[in-house]
């Protein structure tokens, strides 16, 4: 079962999607599938969002679409950086966020930086634990819990297949395509090791 937890409303929006804005706390589970595929759904089974692999992409270029089925960004995987760095971008190469892996000797940092709609720029900082079974993204200017995430742990799809379950629960005024994103990139962090 999927921890939930209590998190208060941001002091601002943080969305680049006004219509992925988390208008109350929210819990979401995804769910890897082969060829790097995630289904994100609620708690109650609803489909909120749906990620799609590229097979043979030297990027590892996933595609991210919403519940209606249309395509909000790419995760795409930049060579030639020091620490692993991921960005989000539409078909013609706008980029909506950067998120930056950091050196820790135990467990995992990620700073992801990316431009509200309103115009204010937002540096979110992810720390995870020495396993990575969990994570709090925090927004660096006001120190509020953007979101936190939960990895089920030795699962039996672990076990057989390598596939991961994230328990995501992000607080209102969050945007879930965004937070969403963030996990995603832990994923694949943790998959180079």
């Amino acid at each position: 079962m999927a921890a939930s937890y209590a998190l208060p409303p941001l002091p601002r929006a943080l969305t680049v999607f006004n219509h992925m804005l988390a208008q109350q706390p929210l819990t979401l589970v995804l769910k890897e599938k082969a060829f790097d595929d995630f289904d994100i759904k609620g708690l109650d089974g609803a489909r909120w969002m749906h990620i799609e692999g590229k097979i043979a992409s030297l990027h590892g270029r996933k595609k991210v679409f919403d519940h209606q089925g249309n395509h909000l960004f790419d995760i795409i995987k930049e060579h030639f950086h020091l620490h692993a760095t991921f960005v989000c971008e539409d078909a013609n190469q706008r980029q909506y966020m950067q998120v930056k892996s950091k050196f820790k000797l135990l467990g995992s940092e990620a700073n992801a930086t990316y431009t509200t709609a309103t115009g204010h720029p937002v540096t979110l900082t992810m720390k995870g634990d020495w396993f990575d079974t969990s994570a709090d993204i925090v927004d660096a200017s006001s120190g509020a819990i953007v979101a936190r995430i939960d990895r089920q742990f030795f699962n039996a799809r672990e076990l057989l297949l390598g596939h991961q379950t994230y328990h995501v629960t992000i607080a209102p005024g969050a945007d879930i395509a965004l937070v969403v994103a963030m996990c995603v990139c832990l994923d694949e962090k943790r998959n180079e090791r």
